[in-house]
């Protein structure tokens, strides 16, 4: 049979036909996928912000309890740096007592506050004069923006601050261009021209000095794919360039680069974007850069780690050089503009490192008390911006009180035999967190003991005994005499033997004088008669909600429960009978300034204010005369402080808690493993309350009486009237109504029933 030529092209045309549009359709196929992919991300949320977590502003004003040295402190935690001239925002110089600084704008939640020029004069340990130095007003209040103490980041733990191409310096897109991408405005996502300029100055160079890809093909790279070197992923990179240029601008494209290329590494936090990265390396906004700043930051494109200015100097500085040449030979500065940068230092800020958990126990409680409002996905990836309630200031002192006084208490270096500690303090007027540790070690991001540790709290419980009672003021005021003597309760069958703490008995006592030197016997004397279970209902109208057993040893304090709950007891005494939620937050606000929610003052009126009243003068007394007099080692006599100590049986645990006239605070102390801590409450957890109070507490306990409180001199024996003829007389406070009537025998109008014959006739 004849060879049919004709025939075999034919064969061999379909043949390769098919082949053909198969490869055709799985290539549409592709190119359909990889755009719908592009599209998705480039046109949706393209990074998962992390939500950044801010404590409280500094405030400036006259007469600010700050003195020159924390401020300086302060600022250096805000990374701002030394300038004499202030040069940009971030700066300050110090001369004596006189410091300048140029403050930053910062978006707050109730407005935004300008970048100002101020001169401060300090004197006293505290802010004296406050001057705007660029116009003639003195400013009332000048505010810093806050530290920033921690994020919420994704399980990437990449950070970025986002910038649009019109705020970035023209100078650092043209170093990025001279020498990422000259032909970036014309390619259209590959560069032929830039593989080849790359070959020829890679050879002449005797190494690789400058790389063949678009920034296009880095974006995609970075954006899109993996960093494996493989054939497949550079032929999707290359695919994926094309579908990013036909689909978006130029601008666009360039802007993306901007906030997404990784510039360093700061341990766990991944630096990304040219936003960040001005903040990290300088300490300024993009938009102050200098032409030697944008060089360097362009230099790291390359390799941050290799090229890295704080590791590596001299190599950072030598490749910031390299950018500056091809500015030069591009056209895009002078020779002697270059020069001159070259003659700058790197000027990178001495420590950038920023904590991600600064206070991570803290960060704790505000990841929980956020919970009801946001899911934990909002919290890692819509740049929320959270405004707390903590204290720097405080919180720094909280952490030295513990570090001190816990080495001193217990000097066991082995963790298994080691103290530990949880601690809550408050702003008394509104129940703001200022300061919180959840144990011994401030950098733990372990066993939140302040939330979680659920502990029996002892004598911390008597001052609701004691309110219970003076909740009824026809059976009980702070004078009624009450027994202090051995009792026998039987309690689930066994019989219960309470004693006092030194194991003796003394007889009759005025109330107020059983709660001052926490008689024990007096106390389950008391308790019993106004009923156990009377007792635990005012525990929850005091805004504690865990339910406790109402066993009798419940009076002197079987209940267990978290450092936190005690705080949150302790600050309704504080405010006076009104339950003050106990909140770190004061303000959410979205990516862009706006506010989504603010964490306003509740307040809810829950105890009788007289019987608080009550309650508080003597835990004033328990102050100056009872178990925590050794405070006032720590504050003058004229704060008046007014607290509790508490310890468990065996010495177990060691509480404090009290409160002055701006803080509440709750510290506890003991071990996780319950063995005994070997400490009453005045020996360890008072030493800590006290040590932080002495540093951060200003105003004195001025306990103002409500309308229904009068007050009466009575006899210190009998609890009866008295007059100047009772030598042991002292003057109390009565809800009106339930002052004794009957005069003391020691009063000179006894025998008569009123005052003296001779007191009438004046």
């Amino acid at each position: 049979m004849p060879y049919d030529s004709p025939l075999l092209m034919r064969m061999t045309r379909k043949f390769l036909f098919i082949p053909a549009l198969l490869f055709a359709i799985a290539l549409m196929v592709y190119l359909a996928s990889q755009d719908s992919l592009i599209r998705a991300k480039f046109e949706g949320r393209r990074w998962a912000l992390p939500a950044k977590v801010y404590a409280m502003p500094v405030e400036l004003y006259a007469e600010a309890p700050v003195s020159a040295d924390q401020l300086v402190w302060m600022l250096d935690q805000l990374k701002y740096r030394a300038d004499p001239h202030l040069t940009s925002q971030g700066t300050y110089t110090r001369k004596g007592n006189e410091i300048r600084l140029r403050t930053r704008e910062f978006v707050f939640p109730d407005k935004s506050e300008p970048s100002r020029a101020v001169r401060l004069g300090f004197g006293g340990g505290a802010l004296q004069t406050l001057e705007d130095l660029e116009t003639t007003d003195a400013p009332a209040l000048v505010r810093l923006d806050p530290v920033q103490i921690g994020s919420f980041y994704p399980t990437l733990k990449e950070d970025r601050i986002l910038v649009k191409l019109d705020e970035v310096p023209q100078s650092l897109i043209d170093a990025l261009l001279a020498v990422e991408d000259r032909d970036f405005y014309e390619h259209f996502g590959l560069s032929a021209k830039g593989i080849l300029r790359a070959t020829w100055q890679n050879l002449k160079a005797g190494g690789f000095v400058q790389g063949g890809s678009t920034l296009t093909q880095q974006l995609v790279k970075n954006f899109f794919l993996s960093s494996e070197r493989t054939l497949g992923r550079k032929i999707s990179e290359a695919f994926m360039a094309l579908i990013l240029e036909a689909r978006y601008s130029k601008d666009a494209i360039l802007e993306a680069y901007l906030n997404e290329i990784y510039l360093g590494q700061d341990g766990t936090r991944a630096i990304h974007g040219f936003g960040l990265a001005s903040q990290y390396y300088f300490s300024r906004a993009i938009g102050e850069l200098e032409l030697h700043h944008v060089a360097l930051l362009v230099a790291l494109v390359r390799g941050p780690t290799y090229y890295d200015p704080l590791k590596h100097p001299e190599r950072s500085r030598e490749r910031r050089d390299r950018v500056l040449d091809a500015m030069v030979e591009q056209g895009f500065v002078t020779a002697a503009e270059a020069e001159a940068a070259k003659q700058r230092p790197l000027d990178v800020i001495k420590n950038p490192h920023q904590a991600i958990s600064r206070y991570p126990a803290f960060l704790d409680l505000v990841r929980r008390q956020l919970q009801e409002q946001y899911r934990p996905e909002d919290l890692t990836s819509e740049g929320l911006r959270i405004f707390t309630t903590l204290d720097v200031f405080a919180q720094e002192h909280l952490e030295a009180a513990i570090a001190k006084t816990l080495s001193r208490l217990d000097p066991s270096s082995r963790p298994e035999d080691r103290l530990e500690t949880a601690a809550v303090f408050t702003r008394r007027a509104n129940g703001e967190i200022a300061a919180f540790a959840g144990g011994r070690d401030g950098e733990s991001s372990g066993f939140n003991r302040a939330l979680d540790s659920v502990r029996q709290i002892g004598s911390l419980y008597k001052p609701v005994v004691y309110l219970t009672a003076l909740e009824q003021p026809g059976g009980y005021t702070i004078a009624t005499p009450l027994l202090d003597e051995a009792v026998k309760v039987e309690s689930g069958g066994k019989p219960w033997l309470p004693k006092n703490y030194d194991g003796r008995e003394h007889g009759q006592v005025p109330l107020h004088k059983a709660l001052a030197n926490s008689y024990n016997l007096a106390t389950v004397r008391l308790g019993l008669s106004i009923g156990v279970e009377r007792t635990a209902e005012t525990l929850r109208k005091l805004g504690v909600n865990r339910e406790v057993d109402t066993y009798p040893s419940l009076l002197l304090g079987a209940a267990n429960l978290s450092p936190i709950e005690v705080a949150t007891l302790y600050q309704t005494l504080a405010s006076d009978g009104f339950v003050t939620p106990l909140r770190g937050i004061q303000a959410v606000l979205s990516q862009d300034g706006q506010t989504l929610q603010r964490f306003g003052l509740e307040l809810r009126q829950a105890v009788d204010p007289g019987a608080v009243y009550l309650v508080n003068t003597i835990l004033q007394e328990v102050m100056s005369e009872g178990t925590g007099r050794s405070v006032y080692s720590y504050l003058p006599e004229d704060m008046h402080v007014a607290g509790k100590t508490g310890t468990t049986n065996d010495m177990r645990d060691s509480w404090f808690a009290g409160f002055g006239g701006d803080y509440t605070g709750v510290v506890w102390v003991g071990r996780d493993d319950n063995r005994p801590a070997g400490l009453t409450g005045a020996r360890g957890a008072l030493q800590i309350w006290g040590a932080t109070m002495q540093k951060i507490a200003k105003e004195p306990l001025d306990l103002l009486p409500p309308d229904n409180i009068e007050m009466l001199r009575v006899d210190g024996d009998t609890g009866l009237r008295a007059d100047d003829g009772c030598a042991d007389a002292q003057e109390l406070p009565f809800i009106k109504g339930s002052a004794p009537a009957a005069w003391a025998p020691c009063a000179e109008g006894a025998e008569t029933g009123g005052e003296s014959w001779i007191k009438k006739l004046f």
